[in-house]
């Protein structure tokens, strides 16, 4: 059953009105719903209610909430993925599968290897690209929630905000070569329920010397003896703690 958000609280038999442009264009024109038609409302509470449709307006369709089909689709923790920008079209391909295995929030950052470079003035229009991919990815894999993602132009601004944080973990490349295998486990083992955590990934090239030592305190992990390209290490770190948190419990 096709899923969509609304930015309002949960109540069951009661009415809502879906007024965002893109999801009525996708019920009139792509799925070519009609009156009595169901589908499910994502509420802002994080309750999933199937509702039906009872009306087309000019700029809204009006439905009502019939039943609740709430599951807790949620990691048990907020994970944050800020990784460095990576060419083509492989940035939006992670945070698309990111948001899919329970990414909390994604923070692009203009990392000193970085090859691609994000144009001030083009700032916005790429972040708006983003969020509605990263809203899609949320309907389709069935999220309470949709992540969102903002656009840092260095390590040094998320180096402030560290104290956000109860972990912040570094995926080094250096790790891996040392043979290091046991950091991450152990940080995934002490996780409780609500923490939050920040990893840190590089784009192509890697992270620097340089932005590995402003997160000092801070834990390198390594993801496995195998080098993954920058796309493929954040879904493998995310793999790992849903693994552990979720699977295992």
């Amino acid at each position: 059953m096709q899923r969509y958000f609304l930015l309002e609280n949960a109540e069951l038999n009661q009415r809502f009105f879906i007024h965002n442009t893109d999801d009525i264009h996708h019920i009139k024109n792509v799925m070519r719903m009609n009156v009595d038609q169901k589908l499910i409302l994502t509420f802002k509470d994080q309750k999933s209610l199937i509702s039906k449709i009872i009306a087309f307006h000019d700029d809204s369709i009006e439905l009502e909430t019939i039943e609740d089909t709430t599951r807790q689709t949620e990691l048990p923790v907020e994970i944050t993925i800020a990784s460095g920008l990576i060419k083509g079209d492989k940035y939006e391909w992670m945070i698309q599968k990111g948001t899919e295995m329970g990414a909390h929030h994604f923070i692009a950052v203009q990392s000193e290897r970085a090859i691609v470079k994000l144009e001030e003035k083009k700032q916005s229009k790429k972040i708006d690209r983003w969020q509605k991919i990263i809203k899609e990815a949320s309907e389709q894999s069935m999220r309470l929630t949709i992540p969102d993602i903002e656009y840092k132009s260095s390590f040094k601004s998320i180096y402030d905000n560290m104290n956000e944080y109860d972990y912040v973990l570094i995926a080094y490349e250096e790790e891996a070569k040392r043979g290091e295998t046991s950091k991450l486990h152990q940080v995934v083992s002490n996780l409780k329920h609500g923490q939050k955590i920040l990893i840190i990934f590089g784009p192509e090239g890697g992270l620097t010397e340089s932005e590995v030592n402003l997160f000092k305190g801070s834990e390198k992990v390594s993801l496995g003896p195998r080098i993954l390209r920058a796309e493929t290490a954040p879904l493998y770190a995310l793999a790992a703690l849903s693994y552990q948190l979720e699977l295992m419990r």
